[in-house]
């Protein structure tokens, strides 16, 4: 499969976004986090409007080897992310859509609001189905 290449630009984003979430690992109260964030956001733009590529990319080098050494040795992880306590706790629990369709008339009759809108969401999608179709069809 193939996935496309980050620009200059996405990789310093992410090494700030990785920077900050890692700052927060090593601050606890927000008054610190919030100075050396500031201290960090005026680090990345001294550098903002640097147009040799060359150059940007040595800087780029050396911050990413700078975060790798002093990033925190167990960060904050949110728990519903990837690696975090809660992640995929409830995935199976969940319960294909397809499912309601085979609810008894009586047990619908309980969500009448929730219905009607899945309905409505059901003939808008089919809707645009047939308009795709017919748009794919005709000749340019």
């Amino acid at each position: 499969m193939a996935t496309a290449y980050l620009t200059h630009h996405q990789k310093v984003l992410r090494l700030y976004k990785k920077s900050l979430r890692h700052l927060e690992s090593w601050c606890i109260f927000r008054d610190k986090y919030r100075f050396y964030a500031c201290m960090l956001r005026a680090r990345f733009d001294e550098n903002k409007g640097e147009k040799d590529m060359v150059k940007a990319t040595r800087m780029l080098k050396a911050g990413e080897e700078e975060f790798w050494s002093n990033q925190h040795p167990q960060p904050y992880i949110f728990p519903d992310s990837p690696g975090g306590t809660s992640y995929e706790r409830y995935e199976c629990y969940k319960v294909p859509e397809w499912v309601l369709d085979h609810w008894h008339p009586s047990e619908k009759a309980m969500y009448p609001d929730y219905f009607s809108k899945r309905e409505q969401k059901r003939q808008r999608s089919e809707e645009h189905k047939k308009m795709n179709v017919i748009l794919c069809r005709s000749p340019l």
